[in-house]
């Protein structure tokens, strides 16, 4: 296909067309590998590298897909995978967007989806086309609620709200919305920005008239920190507050000393090594770390290396329950058993936190999966974790 980039891990298509490999368990990926999503896409497919090849006897074949950050390319890519790739499941997408935009097409074709994105409504309620989709990554539900609670603890109870235009930024401020009610937070402001808006001037300068104790900017990659820095050159003093959408190298490179100070909710596994012993995933965290880590050097975890890598351990533990129940030569049944034993996933740990799926929830992470944690001088520093 010219429309996406291609990147074929394992088995070669024509390999498999002509050899015993036609019964290989194929996994799709659609990943934002280009445009303002790539910083999270590029730590996902990093993380892909390091993730089994053989599972319970089985040759996994990966097959990546590059959405280019946008919905309509995200819809076409996962029905490639899923009608030329006859992949038995699809990891992704990286974006909020784009993972909204792919529930159909899986639900659709009945084919299990693990999203990467953090969006509740990419997986809340789960009905219809949703009860094929899981995601790997807190929901913006959860760490909404662990910001606020967070930020009352510190006597903010004013705080205006600047994020992007979009799902995720949707997703964002009816979350927050609903914390701060409950947590007796005024919401003074609200501001919207694109991923490729190149000035934000006239958002932040009516945040400053607002007079707001603390700033959430709900936005991912690169691109938050565009609000962030022009906080700091108008002169801004209060708190500012980041999502996990933010939580990767990248965005400490750009935004640099102008986010020292910066608070934020995020995955445990982005500062495993600094998780108390006495935490339940410190050593599965500690895995996902040491490999990560091992493979691309100190100080490269990022929020979304760690959803990718706990994505491959959600497969590596249904797919032997799935293999009970189907072979891999029997796709529509391989992908019903898989989706069955992704939804009866429990008590399973990973680099995120603990994984309790069920018919009403397939996301199933609670509060240790949170952490809080502070950008200082380049690193994540952590204050908190759990609730």
């Amino acid at each position: 296909m010219k429309l996406f980039a291609r990147i074929a891990l394992g088995a070669s298509l024509a390999a498999a067309f002509a050899s015993p490999a036609l019964a290989d368990v194929r996994v799709g990926l659609v990943l934002s590998l280009t445009g303002p999503a790539a910083s999270l896409g590029i730590p996902e497919k990093k993380t892909l590298d390091l993730l089994p090849r053989q599972i319970a006897g089985q040759k996994i074949d990966y097959m990546v897909l590059d959405d280019r950050s946008d919905p309509t390319e995200a819809v076409k890519a996962t029905r490639e995978l899923i009608d030329a790739d006859k992949v038995a499941l699809v990891i992704g997408a990286s974006t909020t967007p784009s993972s909204l935009a792919m529930v159909d097409v899986v639900g659709q074709a009945k084919v299990p989806n693990i999203s990467l994105a953090s969006g509740k409504s990419v997986v809340f309620p789960v009905q219809g086309n949703r009860e094929y989709v899981f995601n790997s990554v807190q929901t913006t539900a959860l760490m909404a609620h662990s910001t606020a609670r967070y930020m009352v603890a510190h006597g903010v109870h004013k705080v205006a709200f600047i994020g992007f235009s979009n799902a995720l930024g949707e997703d964002w401020l009816q979350n927050f919305s609903t914390e701060a009610r409950s947590a007796g937070i005024d919401i003074v402001d609200v501001e919207r920005f694109a991923p490729t808006a190149t000035s934000v001037t006239g958002e932040v300068l009516h945040v400053l008239a607002a007079h707001p104790q603390a700033v959430l900017i709900a936005a991912s990659g690169t691109p938050a920190a565009l609000p962030e820095r022009e906080l700091r050159k108008v002169g801004y003093q209060g708190q500012i507050y980041q999502t996990h959408g933010v939580a990767n190298p990248d965005f400490l490179r750009v935004c640099g000393a102008d986010c020292n100070g910066t608070i934020l909710s995020v995955s445990p596994g982005v500062v495993a090594g600094q998780l108390p012993a006495s935490a339940p995933i410190k050593a599965s965290a500690m895995a996902y770390a040491n490999a990560y880590q091992g493979a691309y050097g100190k100080n490269t975890l990022s929020q979304f290396s760690v959803g990718a890598w706990d994505a491959g351990v959600m497969l590596e533990h249904a797919l032997p329950v799935a293999l009970r129940h189907a072979r891999p030569d029997d796709l529509p049944a391989l992908r019903a058993a898989l989706r069955n034993a992704l939804e009866g996933l429990h008590d399973l740990r990973g680099a995120q936190g603990v994984y309790d799926m069920s018919p009403s929830n397939h996301n199933g992470l609670d509060d240790r999966a949170v952490a809080v944690a502070q950008i200082r001088d380049g690193e994540w520093k952590l204050l908190r974790y759990g609730q």
